[in-house]
């Protein structure tokens, strides 16, 4: 995924602000999912719903006010319940910027640990 940055990411001194970054993994998720098949809204809606259960980012690198980040998405690890993502965040430059660790738990409704849909597995896996 391609992530312009915007004067509105950064803090007084141009960097991206840190927090930001969750910000972009987010959407890096959603666009994984989205091109396998998948719309967040709709598996909501059909009663799956994600929470994040863990994240971890190490900063390597700052970004700047007009980089184009580039962030790669990939899956490392699947369970009965749990998604395992992974990212590397570059600049147009193709500097390290950071890499980062999320894990997803499927959830019901109610927020109760709830078995990921086969064809979810499936896609993601692929």
């Amino acid at each position: 995924m391609k992530k312009r940055i915007y004067y509105h990411d950064t803090d007084a001194g141009t960097v991206v602000y840190y927090g930001n970054y969750l910000k972009f993994l987010e959407e890096a998720r959603t666009e994984y999912l989205e091109e396998r098949g998948f719309l967040i809204k709709e598996l909501a809606l059909s009663g799956t719903m994600f929470v994040v259960a863990r994240q971890e980012i190490d900063y390597k690198y700052p970004s700047f006010y007009g980089d184009i980040l580039d962030i790669v998405t990939y899956v490392t690890k699947v369970s009965a319940v749990k998604i395992e993502f992974e990212n590397e965040i570059k600049n147009q430059s193709g500097q390290l910027i950071a890499k980062a660790k999320t894990i997803l738990v499927c959830v019901s409704p109610d927020l109760r640990p709830k078995a990921l849909p086969d064809e979810l597995r499936e896609r993601i896996l692929s």
